[in-house]
């Protein structure tokens, strides 16, 4: 369980927007990682509680089907009762408009509605509608008009989306109001088979035009030196999705060859190995990005 020293002053699950408000107005980038089981969610937080930095608790639509809305929002709440550090639970990617009202029914505070893969004005006039939903249950939404390159989860396609120009970002931003925005500028979902030749000036160029904190999707495999030019140009929330994967299958794989060479079998001790990799990768993000110390 996260370490929860008794003489501390306990920080309640907070909005995403005050969340990624901070960061943005400071210049540092929030780990938003995507978690898909109970170990996952407990590690990334006790990963949070170690580094003193605030953190998005994200999911999506495949864990959340998996597991059931009502089962992963209890273990949330467990979770989360008494934690040290700043908290929020959002959904990922989601272009099913009953997925985004059950996760918010049962305790997500932010959601992603990605209807990027409509007309851009229907996206715009469904988004709308989600924003006024989140809204009455005091939740925040992530907007997004175009696709990120990569299937995740079920979800996207491998075919680079058409960017919208800047005009048609900044009235999609002033229409619906949404409380961050991805853009694409070049990131991908996955595993990056090359470096990503990454066209940051899109951000620099939304953010003077509408300070609207950025989400930068795509962040496994990214180099230290992109993610500070993204976070220092408005980058405020840091997608971490395939780097967990990898590492929890990894370090699952190491940990059970290691297991048949010495004839030892001991399920505890492979959740404890695993849990020990994942609360070290949430705290060399949170470093990273610039997070770390930064909670309140």
């Amino acid at each position: 369980m996260p370490v929860r020293p008794e003489s501390e002053n306990f920080v309640p699950v907070v909005s995403l927007k005050e969340i990624v408000d901070r960061s943005f107005a400071g210049r540092y980038g929030v780990p938003a990682i995507n978690v898909f089981n109970d170990l996952t969610l407990e590690a990334v937080l006790a990963g949070a509680v170690a580094a003193q930095s605030p953190v998005i608790v994200q999911t999506s639509v495949k864990t959340v089907k998996s597991i059931g809305v009502e089962v992963l929002g209890a273990l949330w709440r467990a979770e989360t009762r008494d934690i040290p550090v700043p908290v929020a639970l959002h959904l990922d990617h989601c272009p099913d408009r009953a997925v985004v009202t059950a996760c918010l029914e049962n305790g997500w505070n932010s959601v992603l509605f990605d209807a990027s893969e409509l007309p851009v004005e229907e996206n715009q006039r469904q988004t709308v509608e989600v924003v006024a939903e989140a809204r009455r249950y005091g939740a925040h939404v992530e907007g997004e008009i175009e696709s990120i390159t990569g299937v995740e989860d079920g979800h996207g396609s491998d075919e680079e989306s058409a960017r919208q120009t800047l005009d048609v970002q900044l009235r999609f931003l002033e229409a619906t109001g949404v409380d961050v925005f991805a853009p694409a500028i070049g990131n991908a979902h996955g595993s990056y088979k090359t470096a990503p030749v990454l066209d940051a000036q899109r951000i620099s160029d939304i953010v003077v035009r509408h300070p609207v904190p950025i989400a930068l999707h795509g962040g496994s495999g990214l180099s230290d030196d992109q993610f500070r030019d993204l976070i220092a140009r408005g980058c405020a929330k840091v997608n971490i999705s395939t780097a967990l994967k990898e590492l929890y299958m990894g370090s699952t794989l190491a940990f059970l060859e290691e297991a048949r060479e010495a004839g030892k079998w001991d399920p505890p001790s492979l959740f404890r190995s695993v849990r020990g990799d994942v609360i070290d990768m949430t705290i060399g993000y949170a470093e990273t990005f610039g997070s770390a110390g930064k909670a309140w």
